[in-house]
């Protein structure tokens, strides 16, 4: 963008957990993202962004959310302005991420760690998470770095995803340094072919491709235009998230995605302390809970999550015992941030 990297909030805070998660749908009280966005702000981070600012009918300053470049730019100056995450762009077409909820995602995740860990939020390169379908955005990693410096591996089926989360970390080689890159080379497969015979993750995360078929992808976005107000002539509205057939379905959509995903996890048992997923629909979590207990897990949480009307809500499971678990935190869990 060629102007110089805005610098980010400072990201030290108490490793208690002092702020208890909002009773009221809503962000997590650590979400750097909280009421209206300043646009005029933004715009002096990322001057493109500036265009992009219209008047809503009640006079106040907003975006055309329905424009997908509008979007893709709110997120870069985002990026920038709130963690120092320069030169963050994806190719046209690609899913772009809303930020302040991939944030909560990262929040929650380190609420969960932290209640596994007497109340203390475990922090730095000790910790690596592994990022499943990591996209050409990258955001879980470079959010997950900035905010907690745990160290990341972010895989893809994609190899054009995976060449832009390059090109993203090239540019920021402060997280480069803790996040790896790998190709899922066999789509039908979620852990295996990526998570080696010794290797250990401290967690896992997904935001799972969301639909079962392009009819119903279409569907989707149809709707989000009509919430949006807006119409648009033929039957294929355009997604002002973006995202390619791989980001967005999949045989059986969410459910089906999740249930192999699960299945796949009891083969890692051991190597993974927290396995843990978006899930968007409430009505996937019935089966999705009734498969898990119907396996050797020692706990199953859902801690639901809120942005704006959006409702949504974190799926995780561990097959680690009590023993297991202090044993594991006693090896990899040492650090921490100062209070």
């Amino acid at each position: 963008m060629g102007q110089s990297p805005a610098q980010p909030r400072n990201t030290s805070m108490s490793s208690k957990l002092k702020q208890p998660r909002p009773k009221k749908p809503g962000l997590h009280p650590r979400n750097r993202h909280q009421g209206h966005y300043d646009l005029r702000a933004l715009a002096r981070v990322c001057p493109a962004l500036k265009p992009h600012i219209i008047r809503a009918a009640d006079g106040q300053e907003t975006l055309d959310f329905a424009d997908p470049q509008a979007v893709t730019l709110l997120n870069q100056a985002l990026l920038l302005q709130q963690y120092g995450i320069r030169d963050w762009a994806i190719p046209t077409g690609y899913l772009c991420p809303p930020v302040p909820g991939r944030a909560d995602y990262i929040h929650a995740l380190a609420d969960l760690l932290g209640e596994s860990h007497d109340g203390n939020i475990p922090t730095g390169d000790p910790l690596v998470g592994l990022d499943i379908g990591t996209g050409a955005n990258l955001i879980y990693p470079l959010l997950g770095r900035a905010e907690y410096q745990w160290r990341f591996v972010g895989v893809d089926i994609d190899a054009t995803a995976l060449a832009n989360a390059s090109r993203i970390l090239g540019a920021n080689p402060e997280l480069a340094a803790g996040i790896e890159l790998r190709q899922q080379t066999t789509p039908a497969h979620i852990f295996h072919g990526l998570v080696g015979a010794q290797e250990q993750f401290d967690f896992t995360l997904c935001n799972p491709p969301f639909h079962a078929s392009q009819t119903e992808a279409i569907s989707g976005a149809q709707r989000k235009w009509n919430n949006l107000g807006k119409t648009q002539a033929g039957n294929r509205p355009k997604l002002n998230f973006g995202g390619r057939a791989n980001e967005l379905m999949c045989e059986g959509g969410e459910a089906g995605f999740l249930a192999r995903m699960i299945e796949e996890s009891a083969e890692f048992a051991g190597q993974v302390f927290w396995f843990t997923s978006l899930v968007s629909r409430a009505a996937s979590l019935p089966a999705l809970q009734q498969q898990l207990r119907a396996l050797p897990i020692t706990d199953l949480r859902i801690i639901p999550m809120a942005q704006g009307h959006k409702q949504s809500r974190l799926l995780a499971w561990t097959f680690l015992d009590k023993k297991q678990r202090r044993a594991w935190r006693k090896a990899r869990w040492s650090a921490k941030v100062p209070a």
